[in-house]
């Protein structure tokens, strides 16, 4: 039985350049992306690491994204470089610019943490996340939101900052998905039950494992 993609291919679609699978095309070692998660951009899909910003390496903080995420069209992750002292007399980073204000420099940058992705997530179109957020799995970013804080499992998300507007199954199916956690199974598994995944319910998922087990 055919078991989907590579995970490897830069363009998973070969009759749709502007997708693809961002394992294949990241080269950054602050940035880790899971096997089948696409980025789809109507400029250059290729650029995605533009879209990291403020990845300074002498911080050390990182985006971690992980398996059979979509990301769309300018997704912007918001990393520690870019953030200022704010409870000092001014927020100007008079250090960073060396010749005689060296001794300006903080003894820590600010550092709210990485940024984590789980699996399964959607983000939306020109969404933002910023320092120190974790996107739980099965999540949905709207578009153009920006996301401040962390995201329950299976939220939906919208608005700046972004606020749950609702959750995309019940609190017991949540449960369910999340121990049945299909994103980890290998991909011969995910294959098999491609169809029930994409297209079916919690209750279809469940009742597909209860018979695999029963084989």
């Amino acid at each position: 039985m055919p078991v989907g993609p590579n995970p490897l291919s830069v363009y998973p679609i070969p009759s749709q350049p502007s997708m693809v699978f961002l394992k294949a095309t990241v080269s950054n070692p602050q940035i880790e992306v899971g096997d089948y998660t696409y980025y789809h951009s109507f400029d250059d899909p290729l650029s995605f690491e533009q879209n990291v910003r403020y990845a300074f390496p002498f911080i050390g903080d990182r985006l971690v994204i992980g398996r059979f995420c979509s990301v769309a069209h300018g997704a912007t992750f918001i990393l520690n470089g870019g953030n200022h002292l704010t409870d000092t007399v001014s927020s100007y980073p008079l250090g960073i610019f060396g010749q005689g204000w060296e001794h300006a420099l903080p003894d820590a940058w600010p550092n709210r943490g990485g940024i984590t992705i789980g699996h399964d997530v959607w983000i939306g179109f020109e969404a933002t996340i910023m320092p120190g957020v974790t996107v739980g799995h099965g999540a949905v970013i709207a578009a153009k939101s920006v996301v401040t804080a962390d995201v329950p499992p299976y939220a939906v998300v919208a608005g700046n900052p972004a606020r749950v507007i609702r959750f995309r199954h019940s609190e017991a199916e949540i449960a369910t998905l999340l121990g049945i956690a299909w994103w980890n199974w290998p991909i011969e598994r995910v294959s098999e039950c491609a169809r029930v995944i994409a297209t079916g319910s919690v209750t279809d998922l469940e009742r597909w494992v209860s018979t695999e087990c029963d084989r």
